[in-house]
């Protein structure tokens, strides 16, 4: 009998230089795929951190799903590095989520408009999803997406219209909420110095929170 080739999961990996939200988030978004060949791809630095797992490479590979991850960069505020990952989003044909950056990004790839607002949210907030689900998702952002351009709104929230969105014919799904940001990554944050305690408590941890798999997956 032949076995199964394993999964090849690129992640393109825009908060690798962050020991927290990096390496522990990556940690937690590969948690829920069934031991996947795990490909790391940063295209915004050169100076990632060594997390100890997945291969590093300098270019998208051929992979069977693809995640976008958050990142301290803006979409509002446009690099050279996010041409790449543009023309990622708009030829690949596997299935494709998007986190934060990532959901905005690709509402930006694919003829949507994001915005900067003057301040940053920060919080646990209730989101409204179209099926009826009411979820306490974590947010931290500053850049909004008012036109999801080809992706379908299919959530919102009290301070944030476009929360979570699917595209109509490919097997693409973001959100701009946290999924991966759980208890555990946030403790790590304050423990590696990526977050003062002062900053942690904002969110309220002690909501149940959804995961990434109820999220994305």
């Amino acid at each position: 009998m032949q076995l199964r080739d394993k999964m090849k999961l690129l992640v393109v990996d825009l908060l690798a230089e962050r020991k927290a939200f990096g390496k522990e988030g990556v940690r937690e978004i590969i948690s829920h795929f069934d031991n996947p060949d795990v490909y790391l791809w940063s295209p915004h630095t050169d100076e990632r951190i060594d997390y100890g797992f997945g291969k590093v490479v300098d270019n998208p590979i051929d992979a069977d799903f693809v995640v976008i991850t958050g990142s301290r960069r803006n979409v509002s505020q446009w690099e050279d590095w996010m041409n790449d990952v543009a023309d990622l989003i708009r030829k690949v044909e596997v299935p494709l989520i998007g986190i934060c950056f990532g959901h905005q990004i690709i509402a930006a790839s694919l003829g949507g408009k994001v915005i900067r607002a003057e301040t940053q949210s920060q919080m646990v907030s209730p989101v409204y999803y179209q099926d009826g689900r009411e979820i306490n998702a974590l947010f931290t952002h500053q850049d909004h997406v008012i036109d999801a351009g080809e992706m379908e709104v299919i959530a919102k929230s009290e301070h944030c219209t476009i929360v979570a969105c699917k595209h109509p014919t490919r097997n693409i799904r973001t959100v701009q909420y946290h999924p991966e940001a759980t208890a555990e990554v946030i403790a790590k944050a304050i423990e590696v110095g990526d977050m003062t305690k002062k900053e942690a408590e904002v969110f309220d941890m002690s909501n149940q929170l959804i995961s990434l798999k109820d999220a994305l997956l």
